[in-house]
């Protein structure tokens, strides 16, 4: 199955992220290294190139099976069928890549593991920043309109004896 344009702008956003990601981890085991916290090698970078390989393969592979589900919304349980499914491949993807990493004699384990969270972390930055949604899907603040033209919703004036649900 193709990408659709906003899955591959997305898979693209992941792997660009994930490649700054995976510079930064060798940069910090070499690092390591030089105060004498483990040794780096070749080893180091293919464990990390591999596992950022294999992270935005996930994440693609995550976007195509999300694309099928949606093309059959109207049948509820096999929509949660393929996406259960897609879940349980990527994880045991990412389980054969660990054992795959400590069967591999040039591949450091600890490096291969660690780029698994890197789409993670770029979510989670992009979320941060602002940047996971476009601005014309963000979601309105709970006093602004919903839609053009529409009146602004009346603030509650502040009155000290209306607590919040947080606050005592």
């Amino acid at each position: 199955m193709i990408l659709q344009p906003a899955s591959r702008k997305e898979v693209s956003r992941i792997a660009v992220g994930s490649g700054i990601c995976a510079c930064i981890q060798v940069l910090v085991f070499w690092l390591l290294s030089l105060l004498g916290i483990g040794a780096f090698s070749y080893r180091v970078v293919t464990g990390t190139v591999g596992g950022s390989l294999m992270a935005v393969f996930c994440f693609a592979l995550m976007c195509i099976t999300l694309q099928q589900a949606a093309a059959n919304a109207s049948d509820e349980k096999l929509v949660k069928t393929r996406v259960r499914n897609g879940y349980n491949l990527r994880k045991l993807l990412q389980v054969l890549w660990v054992v795959a990493a400590f069967a591999i004699p040039g591949v450091n384990v600890l490096a291969a593991m660690i780029p698994l969270f890197f789409p993670n972390v770029v979510i989670y930055y992009l979320q941060m920043r602002g940047k996971l949604l476009p601005a014309d899907e963000t979601p309105s603040s709970p006093g602004e309109p919903t839609a053009p033209g529409a009146a602004k919703a009346v603030e509650p004036e502040d009155d000290d004896d209306d607590l919040g649900p947080c606050e005592v």
